[in-house]
């Protein structure tokens, strides 16, 4: 299978962008046209999400192993990566399984464990039966702080995505717990996480800084889960000065 992706900008350095669980590869708008000026840019649909077709993989070590397999299609040896949410989780399992695959890490609104298996079953039933839009107000508002003024385009993004698509996700986030593993994480990391954000809040990526060696952590006011979003300059200005650093 191959991931729907896109490929900005010129250069030797690449930096790979992935998303959350319910997005398409368009969350990364606002970070785009600043690092294509500086870096080849690959951002990537996760599978049965934007153009990205259904996966029968259900787990975060999959996810990782289509992803590996992208960059040897790519002939890209070592890439820097940037994961929110799901993504986050997809670049921790790839900084674990293949360490020299990783030169930088950033790590943004994520977690070594999300929540409970029983809240991702309930999630993966109500999608299966009522489709996307029957979570999308729940989503949204962990997303985004009130009075944000570009909902509209986020909730088209995240109803779009199929109904099975987004349960195979939510089944692979389920399973996912790394908690006492991260200190075999080589790469220099940083972790970013939205002040106001609950669904993954700033105790959880203080948890990983806690057990990654050498990494630290950014907390940006007035955002919650998408911070690359909503505090789009800040967040900027982090991710470039730890990928310059």
């Amino acid at each position: 299978m191959t991931l729907h992706h896109e490929i900005e900008g010129e250069g030797d350095r690449v930096v790979v962008l992935s998303g959350s669980l319910g997005s398409s590869l368009a969350m990364w708008d606002p970070q785009v046209p600043a690092l294509a000026e500086r870096f080849r840019v690959l951002r990537y649909d996760h599978p049965g999400h934007g153009s990205s077709p259904l996966s029968e993989e259900r787990t975060v070590e999959a996810l990782a192993a289509q992803l590996l397999g992208l960059l040897d299609d790519l002939g890209f040896a070592q890439v820097s990566f940037c994961g929110l949410s799901l993504g986050g989780a997809v670049g921790m399992r790839v900084a674990l399984n293949a360490a020299d695959r990783i030169h930088r890490l950033v790590l943004c609104s994520t977690s070594a464990r999300f929540v409970t298996q029983e809240f991702w079953d309930r999630r993966a039933a109500t999608v299966r039966s009522g489709g996307v839009q029957a979570i999308a107000d729940e989503v949204l508002e962990r997303w985004f702080t009130p009075g944000f003024p570009d909902v509209r385009r986020y909730r088209d993004m995240l109803v779009s995505t199929p109904a099975e698509g987004y349960a195979r996700c939510c089944e692979a986030v389920r399973d996912w717990d790394v908690r006492g593993a991260l200190g075999a994480v080589q790469a220099p990391t940083l972790a970013i996480a939205g002040a106001d954000d609950p669904s993954t809040p700033p105790d959880e990526l203080k948890a990983i800084v806690a057990e990654i060696p050498g990494s630290s952590l950014t907390i940006l006011d007035d955002s919650r889960h998408f911070v690359n979003v909503e505090q789009a300059d800040a967040f900027n200005e982090a991710l470039f000065a730890h990928l310059e650093s």
